[in-house]
């Protein structure tokens, strides 16, 4: 299945709740600091709440937990890449995106053949500490060259107004976090995205 052009980022269910009946149609679970049993908890009724809403569910970085939990996409950070038991992944039919930020993660990346990759942050990013400041539009349209038909995630920075120059410069998807949450209409947020994405 392709994934939606918009591709929102939530940590936590709650999130979830809110934003798939307006028609997310899919949607990144990433749980950072919880326990194991808050972890699967809410990537089960994420799993769920996908189900019941027709929409794609990512489980970030927690492998074991999405293998034993049946679900079917995982998205993968550089580091996280060196800990996970790719076999153990791929022998469970898990569909993988992962992360890239220069020129050797996209050749470790491709080598694994994913069915996405991101990258990141396009434009400057306040959700983490990178060391990678902002990668441009330039370095987007170079980056699906480089891929083909491998499906390009742009994500960093990224609000309804820069979508579509992003989608234009050659990424398939866009990828928003803080755009949303920190929206103070969260809902009309999410709308606005859709609208601009379809």
């Amino acid at each position: 299945m392709t994934l939606d052009r918009f591709y929102p980022i939530f940590e936590d269910v709650a999130w979830l709740e809110r934003m798939l009946p307006l028609g997310v149609r899919v949607v990144q679970l990433r749980l950072k600091d919880r326990s194991e049993g808050e972890i699967r908890h809410q990537i089960a009724r994420a799993r769920d709440l996908c189900a019941e809403q027709g929409a794609e569910l990512v489980v970030n970085d927690h492998w074991r937990a999405a293998i034993d939990l049946g679900c079917e996409w995982l998205h993968l950070g550089q580091e996280d890449l060196d800990s996970a038991d790719l076999g153990a992944i791929r022998d469970a039919g898990l569909k993988l995106g992962i992360s890239t930020h220069d020129a050797a993660e996209l050749d470790r990346a491709l080598a694994l053949e994913p069915d996405y990759v991101a990258l990141g942050p396009v434009y400057p990013t306040i959700l983490k500490k990178m060391k990678w400041h902002r990668q441009g539009l330039t370095r987007v349209t170079e980056w699906k060259a480089r891929i083909g038909a491998v499906p390009l995630v742009g994500i960093g920075g990224l609000s309804v107004e820069r979508a579509p120059g992003v989608l234009e410069a050659g990424a398939d998807i866009v990828a928003a976090v803080t755009d949303i949450t920190l929206n103070p209409d969260p809902e009309a947020r999410v709308r606005q995205w859709i609208e601009a994405t379809r």
